[in-house]
């Protein structure tokens, strides 16, 4: 079982911003930017290209919405969408917003956030869903 299916359980917390059948996305406590999400399906597939058609094209119109009020939520010239995944092997999106191409360097620091400003993101977030 991987921390993602553990998150998706609830046996172990996290700052969720949507949920639904076949999908869960939540703020990556490690963000490269502050309002970065991570968007997982519910089945435990390792690589994105992996995981089923079917889930694939709704994995995106589930993203839609989330990126859109991430949009709203921060200053960015736009929600940048990528797929990594060897941290974790549970396929996953990050919605990151980003001012420019560096924003989305994994090689860069992680930001250090306080509970009270990811519950902050959070909110902001989810008030503009």
């Amino acid at each position: 079982m991987s921390i993602f299916t553990k998150i998706i359980n609830g046996e172990i917390p996290s700052y969720k911003i949507a949920e639904s059948a076949k999908f869960y996305a939540f703020l990556d406590i490690f963000p490269l930017q502050k309002g970065h999400v991570l968007v997982v399906p519910k089945i435990e597939v390792d690589k994105i290209f992996d995981v089923p058609d079917a889930y694939l094209g709704e994995l995106l119109l589930f993203a839609k919405p989330i990126a859109k009020a991430m949009e709203a939520s921060f200053k960015c010239n736009r929600v940048s969408m990528v797929t990594v995944g060897l941290e974790v092997p549970h396929a996953h999106l990050h919605l990151i917003p980003i001012n420019q191409a560096d924003d989305i360097n994994f090689a860069h620091p992680k930001l250090q956030l306080t509970k009270e400003e990811f519950i902050d993101i959070q909110q902001q977030i989810v008030n503009n869903l």
